[in-house]
């Protein structure tokens, strides 16, 4: 069969073979390689070529002229006769790279993050935090992308841009991706072999951590509890209630109405799995209920058919309080110290308030504590802190009395900062 150099111009001047036959041009170009044309005019690359497990060469279609370029087609001819060199046959790789495709399509970070949301996270106490964190930061950055196609690059990015303006929960996105990836790792069947964030250090990208140092001065707990108080429900409550308890944010903020049993048993018992602790080493807590949080507590509202005490969907979700809840915060706290320096005849205008967190409250409530010669334990006990070393293994005492003397002590000492006494009344000594 004569052979020619194919080009597009005398590709597009083929004319339709007579009706019921068809004819073939040869390239030049590469050996085996042509362009076949039918009756109907249709167009098609072939191949000729003895393909693995055939004695005598046949003919493959390579593809249609229009939607193969002759320069893919000729690379592809190529790309054929390579592989029957190695005694591959072409078509049945090509099926393994749709399959292997279709595969790494199948497995975009929005199908993994699922599986590992379903899997993973139901047992965790910050479970809903974690899903919160992956549905709304990452999924929709990189939910259609096959999970072997997300980059150290793309991740340093995200992470430097979060940086900007929430170091802290830069730190915190990155610990869970490096979580994240791990765990599709270990599974074995989303075809990841390495963690794109394997050698991110949080140091390099974000800088040292920092540890907590922050507590809040007298005037500082005046306007949070003054601020808390004329927030509306349900962010004011908890802020108040994490003054009164020094619990932890989301100890509090998802609290709901089981946990009471009847208030007039003042007690609130937080279930294990909502505790802080490693290795289902975490223990339910009981927080005995003053008189100032049970007035707090009677204050809420009820829903029909919803349990959580604060949430904004009738009891049905616990709230969250946001980075915007809190920036709402901030802003009455410093017009509330703003204030309190004008009625002392201070200039307002120098009155700030430095940052601080919601574990600020915390750790200001440890430290008022041991300001009132609260004991060791009885402090360490209202922290809900696992005791260290043997103590932690054999002491299970739950300092039950301690905890409520404390906190009533401590109720006491915020009643005298947040509802001073008026100026003109002169406090009397008792006699020895």
């Amino acid at each position: 069969m004569a052979k020619e150099t194919l080009n597009d111009r005398g590709l597009k001047a083929l004319k339709p073979a007579k009706t019921g036959t068809r004819y073939e041009r040869m390239d030049k170009v590469v050996g085996g390689f042509g362009i076949r044309v039918t009756d109907k005019g249709a167009k098609t690359f072939i191949l000729i070529a003895r393909y693995p497990g055939s004695t005598n060469p046949t003919r493959r279609a390579l593809g249609e002229y229009g939607v193969l370029t002759l320069e893919k087609a000729r690379q592809k001819a190529r790309d054929w006769i390579e592989l029957i060199g190695r005694g591959i046959d072409p078509a049945e790789q090509e099926e393994r790279l749709r399959l292997a495709e279709q595969q790494k399509r199948k497995n975009t970070f929005a199908a993994v993050a699922e599986d590992f949301i379903v899997e993973r996270l139901p047992s965790e106490r910050r479970g809903k935090d974690v899903e919160r964190d992956i549905r709304h930061e990452f999924v929709p950055k990189w939910g259609d992308l096959p999970i072997t196609e997300i980059t150290d690059l793309q991740i340093i990015a995200y992470i430097k841009n979060k940086k900007r303006t929430a170091p802290v929960q830069a730190r915190n996105l990155l610990a869970l991706l490096k979580r994240f990836f791990s765990w599709a790792i270990d599974q074995r069947v989303y075809g990841l072999a390495a963690s794109p964030c394997a050698l991110l250090k949080p140091s390099s990208l974000i800088g040292e951590k920092a540890h907590g140092k922050r507590i809040l001065t007298d005037d500082e707990l005046f306007a949070l509890w003054r601020s808390a108080k004329r927030m509306p429900y349900p962010h004011g409550p908890v802020y108040q209630l994490l003054t009164l308890t020094a619990l932890r944010l989301n100890e509090v903020a998802r609290a709901s109405w089981p946990e009471f049993g009847k208030l007039a048993d003042r007690v609130w018992v937080i279930p294990s799995e909502r505790m802080k602790g490693k290795n289902s080493k975490a223990r339910a807590h009981a927080v005995p209920l003053t008189d100032d949080m049970l007035a707090i507590l009677k204050a809420l509202p009820r829903f029909k058919g919803g349990a959580y005490l604060f949430s904004t969907k009738f009891g049905k979700t616990p709230t969250v309080i946001s980075n915007r809840v809190k920036k709402r915060l901030d802003g009455r706290m410093l017009r509330t110290l703003k204030a309190v320096a004008r009625k002392r005849g201070d200039d307002s205008a120098d009155v700030e308030l430095p940052p601080w967190t919601n574990h600020d409250i915390r750790r200001t409530v440890r430290s008022q504590l041991s300001r009132l010669k609260i004991t060791e334990e009885a402090r360490e006990a209202v922290m809900a802190h696992v005791r260290p070393g043997i103590k932690g293994v054999y002491d299970l005492h739950d300092y039950s009395d301690e905890k409520l003397e404390a906190l009533t002590q401590w109720a006491a000492r915020l009643r005298m900062i947040v509802e001073p006494a008026p100026a003109n009344v002169i406090a009397i000594k008792a006699r020895a």
